[in-house]
């Protein structure tokens, strides 16, 4: 008996790793941690050591920042391993070439049309 339908196997999982607090993944964890971490440290300073309040906030206040500017700028809507790649250029200066003569400097024309001009 032929029904005419044709089964294959599909991979019907879902490809995200969630959201919480509108970040994706666990990227939420490097906010909240950060905001704990400031609110802790922040009590800790003023209310057991009695630092100033300003001198309490301007401490506190990287504790936050950093991890939350990490996530907005390398993690938030990029792919998997954007930051080691902006890094990773900014540190080497380098694109992906399997030759390093093929390589443009920086500020140059791109390398194939330096290929064609020379073969002329």
């Amino acid at each position: 008996m032929d029904t005419g339908l044709r089964i294959t196997d599909t991979n019907s999982a879902n490809d995200s790793k969630g959201r919480a607090l509108g970040f994706e993944g666990n990227d939420f964890l490097y906010v909240v941690g950060g905001i704990v971490g400031a609110i802790g440290m922040f009590l800790l300073l003023y209310g057991m050591f009695h630092a100033s309040l300003a001198a309490a906030g301007g401490f506190t206040v990287p504790v936050f920042v950093i991890p939350t500017a990490w996530v907005m700028m390398f993690r938030r809507g990029k792919p998997d391993g954007y930051a080691e790649d902006f890094f990773d250029h900014l540190l080497n200066r380098e694109g992906f070439c399997f030759s390093p003569d093929n390589q443009n400097p920086r500020g140059s024309r791109a390398a194939s049309k330096r290929r064609t001009r020379h073969a002329q």
